[in-house]
């Protein structure tokens, strides 16, 4: 399984935080439409994930605690060529725990990527995602995510520890 380490938290100045980023990317960001259907599974999460700009769909397996502040994520990625017959057959076999529509702005800095996130119901966010090879120390991948937050400036009370899907739960 690849994996990564990832923190989550609340973007109370969206547009600040855009501007950061940028600053920090070498590249324009991508910018997506994507809604994610969860699946209840005895372990992890699974979720199909759509996009509205033709990119191919990709049913994603992952693992990670719930909690503040970065933790690592186990993930297996696989692409779909139907996603709404995969949808059928995923909802036919397993309950349908939640959908999660979302605006992603992704910027790549080194071996990071920052999602800025306005959520459907939820409101925004930013998400790092710090990539790690095998041979990767996650202690390593756990500072850096901190450092990126730091020059973000990103307030460590604003840590979200659970998934967009989670909270769109409590929500309800």
């Amino acid at each position: 399984m690849a994996r990564n380490i990832e923190i989550k938290a609340r973007a109370h100045h969206f547009d600040t935080l855009r501007e950061r980023a940028a600053a920090l990317a070498s590249d324009a960001p991508l910018i997506f439409r994507q809604q994610d259907f969860f699946y209840d599974v005895p372990t992890g999460r699974l979720k199909l994930r759509q996009f509205d700009d033709g990119t191919p769909s990709e049913l994603i397996f992952y693992q990670r605690d719930d909690r503040d502040g970065p933790k690592v994520s186990y993930y297996t990625r696989s692409p779909v060529t139907n996603p709404e017959a995969m949808h059928a057959l995923l909802a036919q076999a397993l309950t349908t725990r939640g959908i999660v529509t979302k605006e992603r702005h992704v910027y790549l800095v080194g071996r990071t990527r920052i999602h800025l996130d306005r959520v459907d119901g939820l409101g925004d966010f930013i998400e790092l995602e710090v990539l790690l090879a095998q041979d990767d120390d996650e202690a390593g991948g756990e500072k850096e995510a901190h450092e990126m937050f730091t020059r973000l400036g990103v307030s460590q009370s604003d840590l979200v520890p659970v998934a967009y899907v989670d909270m769109l739960a409590e929500a309800a």
